[in-house]
């Protein structure tokens, strides 16, 4: 089978990790980069994103290049991860040249901070989407898409596992690894009342006067990976303008052996159980200051959560090459039901 993948590379975007997951795997894969269509000048790129309803500057262009590269290399089966820049013409004719071509919406396409109209007019456009989030699925089938199905996140086996935790500098009791949306201030603001030592990576944490002396701006994912080794908590909240159950840091934490405290969601208990079984729940930012200085006292209570958590979630069946497995497996069962073109008689 051959794989063409569209998405963002690099850092822990999904472009790179099924990238990485293709390759263990052994499956032959071609990888569009999608930030080919938010390239230009950045007024350009500013002037399109607020006015032209988040559409790329280039996304006509990067279309076209993908469909005539998957024209030449005839991928069996064509994987666009979040909005992944492909207009819903560019899909129709990639399907009609016989790839499957299916798509991983790893944001809600209906979060109004990401919606644009183009990206959902293609969706319908592909065999088969697959959400993070049950939370949206009847919306998308509701854009008349045929074939939706929930498939978790996971994590990258390159990027997160047991790891040395020598580079980590901080000596954190909490640690959380996400953007600073505004419910997340609001948040953080209460929950510092603790006064434990907490540290906040990702972007905007440092605009805001309550936490920028706690915000330590973006990370290598190793550095990534060796912080959450080392912090004595981490805090693992949802996204709740993506409607989210779950987040890609659920399995990340997981996969590193963190102690990990979490946002109580129906998806976080299918997916670690019940409360103290291999994590700690909460729901309010009080209950979380709670159960981390609970955690605090408790070292012995944290190290066997964080090695539960680590063989239960954080084992191989959920990495992205076992997610990939799973795509490439319906791919090839829905390949067998395509029935092939009727060749006229000759005359």
């Amino acid at each position: 089978m051959k794989l063409a993948l569209v998405g963002m590379f690099g850092g822990t975007h999904l472009g790179g990790s099924f990238a990485h997951a293709a390759e263990r795997i052994g499956v032959e894969t071609t990888s569009f980069d999608a930030n080919d269509a938010f390239s230009g000048p950045r007024l350009l790129r500013t002037l399109s994103w607020r006015l032209a309803g988040h559409r790329p500057p280039r996304l006509n262009r990067f279309s076209d290049h993908v469909v005539l590269s998957c024209s030449r290399q005839n991928p069996d089966v064509l994987i666009a991860l979040g909005t992944a820049s492909l207009t819903r013409a560019a899909v129709q004719k990639l399907t009609a040249a016989g790839t499957i071509c299916m798509t991983f919406c790893s944001d809600d396409p209906f979060n109004k901070t990401q919606r644009a109209d183009w990206h959902l007019a293609a969706l319908p456009a592909y065999s088969l989407v697959f959400s993070p989030r049950r939370a949206n699925i009847a919306d998308i089938r509701g854009l008349g898409c045929v074939d939706v199905r929930y498939l978790p996140f996971g994590y990258d086996e390159a990027l997160f596992g047991p790891c040395v935790a020598e580079s980590a500098t901080e000596d954190l009791d909490v640690l959380f690894v996400g953007g600073a949306d505004q419910d997340r201030v609001e948040f953080m603001r209460e929950f510092l009342h603790s006064g434990l030592r907490i540290g906040l990576v990702g972007g905007y944490w440092d605009r805001f006067p309550d936490t920028k002396p706690y915000a330590l701006g973006f990370k290598t994912p190793k550095e990534l990976c060796a912080l959450s080794a080392t912090a004595k908590v981490n805090l693992c909240l949802v996204r709740r303008a993506n409607r989210d159950g779950h987040v890609m840091r659920s399995f990340e934490i997981a996969a590193v052996g963190g102690c990990m405290l979490a946002e109580d969601t129906d998806e976080h208990r299918e997916i670690f159980g019940s409360e103290g079984e291999t994590v700690l729940y909460f729901r309010t930012a009080g209950e979380a200051s709670a159960k981390a200085s609970w955690l605090l006292g408790n070292a012995q209570e944290r190290a066997r959560m964080a090695q539960a958590v680590r063989v239960g979630a954080g084992g191989p069946e959920n990495t992205y090459r076992a997610r990939l497995a799973t795509m490439l497996s319906i791919a090839d069962d829905a390949r067998r039901h395509i029935q092939p073109p009727v060749m006229a008689a000759a005359q």
